[in-house]
């Protein structure tokens, strides 16, 4: 694979069962480069064995006074130049392709398994972990792949001229071959304690990523709030202790390094000495000597490789083990045997096995959770991206199992749309410019969610002066937005899809009542006919909705109208009234579903006063509550 090839057509299915396998697999898929460049590697490291040999030469030529050798000795040092000069060219060409094609197919795997994940993704992992695989761990994975043949071609070169120096001169030769694998092996007993220092320095590192990731997407919030300085001390002291693991961890590179000039010279010292006594006997010529001493300071050349190759190692696999995990989660909880069906998109009832929960087709299907998380992970789970240790069945659709669709028919089934939506840089068009049924207009899209004001704000924030809102870009997540005006541009984008199935995550949790109760109508006009699913705990939406669920301990326990539920049940009471047991006995309020069934609707005029007291009870509640409109401050 060559550079101008990119991108892969297909990355693979990498080994995600540990960082090692995963930089193995890596490896196997990247073979033909490797070789390539173990190949001009070993014309490198062999063309610079070569020049101690033409250097010994010509100095024994010089001796001997034999022009003829001479010339030789200059050819085969120019001949060996060239090797050089050809090899590391092409070392440094086939190298870098192997680091960059390796960035590539990872950065690509990456790309797939977020979008196959989609929103679920930052849900199991943490942003900054997966910004931190994306950016950093892919450099320090291709760093590794690079410097592989480099240190495979020093390995093969330093073993023929440890072999070639026993043969040509076995008295120095002996020495040579002996000392060489000591100098290569006498930092294997420090490399454990340095790769565990590098590891903790990474782990610090990969955490001071993510807090700063997280305080700079909640930016506003925290200014809102006066938690800049918290945030801003919990990462200074993030900070420092990354610098104090990166010192530590530098320390004992610094000791491999200073091991690695001190072994040499001691070995680099002896065969002069051992090799001049020789010299002086007359057991060996001048020029074998000048040949032994040049040999072994030129390999220390190739030994700095085995430095390279560990420190590369002990970077790359805690990010290559950051990398698995990542590519390791699975959109859905099992795979099924039969290997998925064809592109059909099944209509029907939604409904969930695990919970009992139940969307009529074509209804608005409200859903009241006393947990906001367990309601964001039931979202999930009725989207097709359940939690990697949920072993619970499928939801189906329609009788059909989402974990039996293709990914591209159930996203094109069912979409979910969860608490914190996010809305690209670009313009209002390019926003709404998505994959969709094509029978929402985005007019229709954004009148239903009452988004007249973003309009009119874009439009007097326009640069161009087009006075078309549409054309007017909207910056990175819609900073120059408010909360609200942001929920209401991404519900627009969901209802312009226009799905079998929507999903929609307290899609209001940001604006004032009055719009609040505009939306709830706007939606289930808009969405007549299609089924829609809304969680949410808020009177105005539960009130426009067709049937409510009440989910209780992970389990659907009532199913009723809002009204209905109100009256009859006291845990669905107290999540939605926020109102406690003690405040029920005093106001006279059943408590729960097993009192009397005069107590409920049927109870005559005095009770249906009752509840519809209640009702607007809960509703001024509701509205006292946001008289500092919610919009402006998010």
């Amino acid at each position: 694979m060559q550079i101008r090839d990119l991108p892969y057509p297909d990355p693979g299915i990498p080994d995600v069962r540990s960082g090692p396998r995963f930089l193995l697999w890596l490896g196997r898929n990247q073979l033909g480069g490797q070789l390539k460049s173990l190949s001009w590697g070993l014309l490198h490291q062999l063309g610079i064995a070569g020049l101690p040999v033409g250097a010994g030469v010509a100095v024994q030529a010089v001796i001997d006074r034999s022009g003829g050798r001479l010339a030789l000795a200059g050819g085969l040092i120019a001949l060996f130049g060239l090797a050089i000069t050809v090899g590391d060219t092409m070392l440094h060409r086939t190298a870098t392709t192997n680091w960059i094609t390796a960035a590539a197919r990872l950065q690509q795997l990456l790309a797939r398994k977020t979008a196959e994940l989609g929103s679920a993704l930052t849900r199991r992992v943490a942003a900054g972990e997966v910004v931190a695989v994306s950016t950093g761990d892919v450099e320090k994975i291709g760093w590794f792949v690079e410097a592989l043949s480099r240190f495979l071609a020093a390995v093969i070169a330093i073993a023929l001229i440890c072999v070639g120096l026993v043969l040509y001169l076995p008295e120095l030769g002996v020495l040579v071959a002996v000392g060489v694998p000591v100098l290569a092996l006498s930092v294997l007993p420090l490399l454990p304690r340095t790769t565990q220092r590098a590891d903790i320095q990474r782990e610090k590192a990969g955490r001071a990523t993510e807090l700063a990731s997280d305080t700079v997407a909640g930016l506003r919030v925290l200014r809102g709030i006066g938690g800049e300085e918290l945030f801003l001390g919990r990462y200074r002291t993030a900070s420092q202790e990354v610098r104090e693991a990166a010192v530590r961890s530098a320390r004992m590179w610094a000791l491999i390094s200073a091991i690695q000039v001190l072994l040499p010279g001691v070995l680099l010292v002896t065969v002069v000495w051992y090799g001049a006594r020789l010299a002086l006997d007359g057991r060996i010529e001048v020029g074998g000597l000048v040949t032994v001493y040049s040999a072994v300071t030129l390999m220390l050349f190739p030994l700095r490789h085995f430095e390279e190759i560990a420190m590369a190692y002990s970077f790359s696999r805690p990010s290559a083990k950051r990398a698995a995990r990542v590519l390791s989660l699975e959109r859905t909880a099992y795979e099924n045997e039969r290997g998925g069906l064809d592109d059909a998109r099944p209509t029907g009832d939604l409904y969930d096995p695990a919970t009992g929960l139940l969307a009529p087709s074509g209804l608005m299907t409200a859903v009241v959770c006393g947990d906001p998380d367990a309601a964001g992970r039931l979202a999930e789970r009725l989207g097709g991206h359940a939690a990697e240790a949920e072993k619970s069945p499928s939801v189906l659709l329609g009788g059909v199992a989402l974990d039996d669709l293709p990914l591209d028919s159930a996203r094109a089934s069912v979409l979910v749309q969860d608490k914190d939506p996010v809305l690209l840089s670009g313009t209002l068009t390019e926003l709404l410019d998505i994959p969709a049924s094509g029978g929402v207009a985005p007019a229709a899209a954004l009148a239903a969610a009452q988004c007249g004001d973003v309009l009119n704000a874009l439009v007097q924030a326009s640069v161009d002066g087009s006075g078309d809102p549409l054309r007017s870009r909207i910056t990175e997540r819609g900073r120059s937005l408010s909360g609200g005006q942001r929920q209401r541009l991404a519900l627009a984008r969901s209802l312009v899809t226009d799905p079998e199935v929507l999903v929609l995550d307290e899609p209001t949790s940001a604006v004032d009542s009055h719009t609040e109760a505009r939306i709830a109508r706007g939606v289930k006009e808009l969405r007549a006919g299609r089924t829609t699913v809304v969680f949410a705990s808020s009177p105005l939406l539960l009130d426009h909705a067709d049937r409510v669920v009440f989910v209780h301990e992970g389990e659907a326990v009532a199913v009723g109208t809002h009204r209905e539920l109100l009256g009859g049940d006291s845990g669905y009471r107290a999540v939605v009234t926020r109102e406690t047991d003690d405040t029920a006995a005093a106001d006279g309020k059943p408590n729960g579903p097993e009192a009397p069934a005069g107590a409920g609707a049927g109870a005559g005029a005095g009770a249906r006063a009752g509840e519809a007291e209640q009702v607007r009870a809960s509703v001024a509640a509701q509205l006292a509550g946001t008289t500092n409109d919610m919009e402006e401050s998010a």
